[in-house]
């Protein structure tokens, strides 16, 4: 069951659960054998063997969960490491799976023993699932939920960006509707005033394709955090005709020898070399780091977009210098406090 994005809490009815910031899951068990697979069917039971095992721990041993695999650190969830546990060898898995361990964190039931539970309202599986899950041990959580609207906005509040990814809404009556956007998640949209110091080609034609974000950090370095992209082929052509004149050579650009960014969690973005060198080509071009413009977004990887951002307006007010780090929001709240509040 999918979910619809909203940017309110919605009331009447509905109850609430954190939406956590990692890999939706599906836990099969039946008797000794447990098979984990992804929402889109792959298998990922031989890279978290830990979850195998505390899947196998629970008294229950037939049964369906809905869940979320997480690898959580003291400043909230680590998606980067998470996407590190799916290594083809299993000397690395063995390694992983003591560095970084996993944990799954439940929030529906789909069936038990014999039983579909599918049909029956939301309310009902939680209150079986939540027996089921009575002496759960770690890595095997139960995910808290509140009917309190204010509690699941102080959620949002408290711990978006730091492991939880927004509320998720269901209503107590709510079935289980495969492959349908019947849940609702709530994210609120953040904003960041960045410096444009580059623009990459739509791959078809001569239009501007996206813009290129920096931000400055402690020392002065402007570093890349992402890209804005989803215009209008009007507004490419505006942007186009605008940026022209900003083009500058490599030489003497912020990022001359290259962006000094570290491979993210989705692998490297597109030029992004450590360092550049004459034979290398570009897919980017250079321009000077003058205009400032918002940019939406809704998740964050370390120091960049996990996604790329949303143009909202340029910020002509605002000196490119004064586009620091800073404007990163981050949880103080340990993401283990709200694993406590089931």
């Amino acid at each position: 069951m999918l979910a619809r994005l909203a940017r309110e809490i919605p009331a009447d009815g509905f109850l609430y659960e954190p939406k956590w910031d990692g890999f939706r899951c599906l836990v099969f068990r039946n008797g000794e054998d447990v098979d984990l697979r992804s929402r889109h069917d792959r298998p990922l039971s031989r890279y978290f063997p830990e979850l195998v095992a505390g899947s196998r721990s629970l008294a229950t041993d037939r049964f369906v969960l809905d869940g979320e695999i997480v690898v959580a650190s003291p400043a909230g969830s680590d998606f980067a490491a998470l996407l590190a546990r799916l290594h083809p060898a299993a000397s690395r898995v063995e390694r992983l799976r003591r560095e970084t361990p996993a944990a799954f964190i439940a929030f529906d039931l789909l069936a038990v023993g014999d039983e579909d539970l599918t049909p029956r309202p939301f309310a009902e599986r939680r209150s079986l699932l939540s027996a089921l899950l009575a002496d759960a041990a770690p890595p095997i959580h139960l995910t808290p939920l509140t009917d309190a609207p204010a509690l699941a906005a102080d959620w949002l509040a408290r711990y978006e960006g730091g492991g939880v990814d927004g509320v998720v809404a269901k209503h107590a009556g709510l079935p289980y509707r495969p492959g349908v956007r019947a849940m609702v998640k709530v994210k609120r949209e953040r904003t960041a005033d960045c410096v444009v110091a580059g623009f990459r080609w739509l791959v078809d034609r001569p239009l501007l394709g996206s813009l290129m974000l920096g931000l400055y950090d402690d020392a002065g370095r402007l570093e890349h955090v992402g890209v804005v992209t989803g215009f209008t082929d009007r507004h490419r052509q505006e942007l186009t005709d605008e940026f022209g004149p900003l083009v500058v050579p490599l030489e003497g650009h912020p990022w001359e020898h290259g962006f000094l960014l570290q491979g993210g969690p989705t692998g490297r973005l597109k030029g992004s070399a450590g360092r550049w060198t004459p034979e290398m080509q570009r897919d980017w071009i250079p321009v000077a780091p003058e205009r400032v413009c918002e940019a939406g977004y809704d998740q964050l990887d370390g120091r960049r977009f996990r996604h790329p951002a949303r143009f909202r307006r340029w910020r002509p007010d605002r000196e490119p210098r004064s586009c620091t780090f800073e404007q990163f929001e981050s949880t103080t709240e340990p993401l283990a406090e709200l694993l406590t509040l089931t």
